[in-house]
């Protein structure tokens, strides 16, 4: 781990490595093609391809060959491994390990589904002090990104993302947090009320919450909520959060694992509730990481909301202030991310920037030639 990265947006979470069966399934699979992925990291590599922003990944591999592929793929999506602190591997990985996501898409009836392997991985060993995080953010980072499932691994990273929370706040970086829970991780530690504890004491640290709507209700996964219901909730969420500049949400019916209603929203106070674009009917090839591309064009455009004259308007309304504009622009472009995410395999974003713009301006599937 070097220190030196010259990065506009950092991410800490883990980085594992995909195996998909295509349209079948990992129970009768005979071949997997390999991607990467992993919540947190999935945001920077949007960021870095999609947006053209130059990201960097704390987080930590075994030094094996599996390890080295997992780098060799994140050198192809443009993300820097720098920050990558790098576990001696043991030969078996009894002391420290990659992790391993086995992803099925889903089709028609039938939903996605995720088996994980990740326990006792080298990034779920880190603890408290391990990273000098002063060094990282002493580079000048506009933007650092982390979320539940990094502090749901052991319990170490909590105390890990909390230091590099405080951190990045500390050097005046712009911090977002996404409790993206995973039931699988607090399984046999605490369950939904563990993560709900640890969720609240992270996002305070948090300018911007993206997935706001995880903290709403008594335990992650227990509100159900309705259309009308979500300004509410929002609400709530910013009650339980004051300190949180921006909560910004997706909002996804799924009336099959192909065919998903899509769109967002987003809170802050001097704008109140704000509804993003909505995409009904919209075809999903593969869903995973769908979510992390929302919250890739989200910071995009608040990063660059001040500066950026030329973009699409988003259905711009002239009665909205400059704040309810740059949210509503920043709500666009992580919608439209999102749903390109959505048709492609793999868990990180293959859409380009003109791609997002022409989908946010109105643009339709047909053929460009």
């Amino acid at each position: 781990m070097t220190g030196r990265h010259g990065a506009e947006v950092i991410a800490l979470g883990e980085v594992m490595l995909r195996f998909d069966p295509g349209e079948g399934r990992i129970r009768t699979a005979r071949s997997f093609q390999v991607w990467e992925g992993g919540g947190e990291y999935n945001v920077v590599r949007g960021l870095r391809r999609c947006f053209g922003m130059r990201t960097a990944v704390v987080t930590a591999l075994a030094d094996n060959p599996v390890g080295r592929l997992v780098e060799d793929l994140m050198l192809q999506g443009g993300v820097d491994t720098s920050l990558v602190r790098w576990a001696p591997a043991d030969g078996i990985g009894r002391t420290a390990r990659n992790g391993l996501n086995f992803v099925e898409r889903g089709f028609g009836i039938r939903g996605a589904l995720g088996v994980s392997d990740r326990a006792n991985t080298a990034v779920s060993q880190l603890r408290k002090g391990d990273v000098d995080f002063d060094a990282v953010f002493a580079d000048g980072p506009r933007w650092f990104h982390t979320g539940g499932i990094f502090a749901g691994l052991s319990d170490t990273t909590v105390d890990v993302a909390d230091e590099a929370m405080a951190t990045a706040r500390r050097h005046g970086v712009t911090v977002s947090y996404d409790p993206n829970h995973r039931p699988s991780l607090w399984d046999g530690r605490g369950g939904a009320d563990r993560a709900r504890e640890v969720d609240l004491r992270l996002a305070r640290h948090a300018d911007v919450v993206v997935g706001a709507l995880g903290l709403a209700g008594k335990r992650p996964g227990a509100a159900l909520l309705r259309a009308d219901e979500v300004p509410d909730a929002l609400a709530g969420v910013a009650g339980l959060v004051p300190g949180a500049k921006v909560l910004a949400t997706t909002l996804r019916e799924v009336p099959s694992a192909g065919v998903n209603n899509w769109s967002s929203a987003a809170w802050s106070a001097p704008t109140g509730y704000l509804r993003g674009p909505e995409m009904p009917g919209l075809h999903v090839l593969d869903r995973i990481g769908s979510g992390d591309g929302f919250a890739a064009g989200l910071i995009y455009g608040l990063l660059t909301g001040d500066s950026d004259e030329h973009s699409p308007s988003a259905g711009a309304d002239p009665a909205l202030s400059v704040e309810g504009a740059r949210l509503r622009r920043a709500l666009a472009y992580g919608t439209a991310h999102g749903a390109l995410t959505m048709t492609t395999p793999g868990d990180v974003s293959m859409a380009s920037l003109s791609e997002v713009e022409a989908l946010m301006a109105g643009g339709s599937a047909a053929v460009r030639r």
